[in-house]
């Protein structure tokens, strides 16, 4: 398991995470809810439009498909609708990393999904209790990538910026952490962020979120050799 990582003489005592596409595979739940509401409202999208214009902020999406704000809420009760039929699955790996990551950090869920879905699926999948704080698309005002729901969870915890991680799979995600002060991870996961993700220049892209404990070890063994440099340096 990683050791505790250090930053400026702090440890690493807190890794956050995204939910869609970061630990759940939604994207083919989400599409499918999306490709319905599109056909309800009469918006001629399919999944072209869907994933060039995809944001994990779906009021973006509503007005790149030109839908005016007086139809926003009867958008969002018909992906709900749509999307209450379907049961995503963790990604592989998730609950492993999750398990091996609770040992020795305390664990955060920083999500634009609304609280209603997430804590069912939370629930569901059986990890409710595994984050020791958990911020939802409703629990503050603003929205990714505004830092507020960051610093929120960090505020639950108890934990400074620079002792967190935060771990996300899109674009909106890595701004958020940085305006927050906290160091961003990018997860290419199943939704169509790839390229926008890679162009943030997060601290790492990882190819799953299985190599997220490998990655923490590589830098916990980093930040020792620095600091063994710098008590060499002292002397």
């Amino acid at each position: 398991m990683a050791r505790k990582l250090s930053s400026n003489n702090l440890a690493i005592r807190a890794v956050l995470f995204d939910w869609d596409g970061t630990l759940l595979n939604s994207y083919a739940a989400d599409t499918a809810a999306y490709l319905a509401m599109f056909r309800a409202m009469g918006i001629p999208w399919g999944v072209a439009e869907l994933e060039r214009h995809y944001s994990p902020n779906w009021y973006r999406l509503y007005r790149a498909a030109r839908l005016p704000r007086q139809h926003w809420k009867r958008a969002d009760r018909v992906w709900r609708l749509h999307y209450a039929k379907q049961r995503p699955e963790l990604l592989p790996h998730a609950r492993v990393v999750l398990a091996q990551l609770s040992a020795d950090f305390g664990l955060g869920l920083v999500t634009s999904g609304s609280r209603s879905r997430v804590r069912r699926q939370l629930s569901d999948l059986g990890l409710m209790r595994i984050f020791r704080a958990r911020v939802y698309g409703e629990s503050v005002a603003q929205r990714k990538p505004h830092p507020a729901p960051l610093l929120r969870a960090l505020e639950r915890m108890r934990i400074e910026a620079s002792a967190a991680i935060y771990v996300g799979d899109a674009p909106e995600d890595i701004a958020m952490a940085r305006r927050a002060g906290v160091k961003a991870i990018a997860v290419l996961g199943p939704f169509p962020t790839h390229k926008r993700l890679r162009a943030t220049k997060p601290y790492a892209v990882l190819e799953s979120v299985r190599l997220l404990p490998e990655l923490l070890g590589e830098m916990a063994r980093k930040a020792s050799r620095a600091a063994a440099g710098s008590r060499r340096g002292a002397f």
